[in-house]
């Protein structure tokens, strides 16, 4: 076997053991103890219905933690994508406004769908995430065709989040005490209260993007490349530029409309991913960092739930606070090679 496939195997197999540890830690850590038997019981054979420790596990703990592991890898595969199509290390849905713009329109559906229809459904929710983030989507495209530069891209990008961010404060002071402090809770991010049936709903897009992100690997490392050469090896740019920008933004809106908008994990966890497997190949890199972003995110969430019990931590704060060191190390690194 050579070098890189020991290193390969070495990377996945010990992020692997990490997520593994981490599910273990995050079931077991809460004001409810419960040992590793039972969990492997209540797991495993679905022992022990209606037992509290089930009951922890199985509406509370579980959903919560399969949440940060799928989530966490959405962003981060969505990041990546994102970075090739920018050709950006610092390109992300939180960098580029798209989670801003999908949170504005979630902020639309929760105030005025809440005064329109007495209730919005989680249906609705994501429905209004995914607009906004195919709205910021396809200003940036539209962009595109003049503004031949991808750092200027990127700029058009953060200005349209702010924008959309500007938008949804102007739509929460129209908005009644309820309806500000819901937006707000969610606003924050967390992985907690989150159902089964939400989860489900949530999975169904995010496993066929990863699926769809994973077949045309081969790709994006023509893209990688160079437009030119990817046009010389027969790859239509066109409909690839629009399949990746489209597969990005279905992952970041599920992720927002699930769980809200979640900083950092989409820009730093592919660059983290790309240093630690030692290249860029979308092969590697697109499970790798599924993996790993499953794995940071589940850590963070451990953090936020335990570091100041009973008071939790809102997601995006710890993940930023990991996160946002990693990019200013990017920053710092690139600048200095370019001097």
């Amino acid at each position: 076997m050579k070098k890189t496939g020991i290193r390969y195997a070495l990377c996945f197999g010990g992020l692997t053991v990490l997520f593994f540890l981490l599910f273990v830690m995050n079931i077991n850590t809460g004001s409810v103890s419960i040992s590793l038997g039972d969990i492997l019981r209540i797991v495993l054979f679905r022992e022990g219905a209606g037992e509290a420790a089930y009951n922890v596990i199985w509406k509370i703990r579980l959903p919560r933690l399969l949440t940060a592991a799928l989530m966490g890898g959405a962003l981060s595969v969505s990041g990546f994508l994102l970075q090739t199509f920018f050709r950006n290390p610092i390109a992300g849905p939180y960098v580029l406004g798209i989670s801003a713009s999908a949170k504005m329109m979630v902020g639309l559906a929760l105030v005025f769908g809440q005064e329109l229809l007495g209730r919005v459904s989680f249906g609705t929710t994501m429905l209004a995430a995914f607009a906004g983030a195919m709205l910021c989507t396809g200003l940036v495209l539209a962009a595109s065709r003049r503004v031949r530069s991808m750092a200027m891209l990127l700029v058009v990008g953060v200005m349209v989040g702010n924008i959309c961010s500007a938008a949804t404060d102007f739509v929460v002071t129209f908005a009644q005490d309820a309806e500000i402090a819901n937006l707000h809770s969610w606003s924050m991010g967390s992985f907690s209260a989150v159902s089964w049936a939400n989860l489900q709903a949530c999975a169904l897009p995010v496993t066929l993007a990863l699926a769809l992100s994973m077949a045309i690997a081969k790709p994006i490392s023509a893209f990688q490349l160079g437009e030119g050469y990817a046009a010389s090896v027969g790859v239509n740019v066109r409909a690839y530029r629009l399949a990746l920008i489209l597969l990005s933004s279905v992952l970041s809106a599920c992720v927002t409309a699930l769980v809200g908008p979640i900083s950092f994990v989409g820009i730093a966890v592919p660059h983290v991913t790309k240093r630690l497997f030692g290249t860029a190949r979308p092969q590697v890199i697109t499970p790798g960092c599924f993996l790993l972003g499953g794995v940071f995110c589940m850590l963070c969430d451990l953090i936020a739930r335990t570091a100041f019990a009973p008071t939790e931590l809102a997601i995006s704060s710890v993940t930023a606070l990991f996160g946002a060191p990693v990019v200013i190390g990017l920053m710092l690194r690139r600048g200095g090679e370019r001097a």
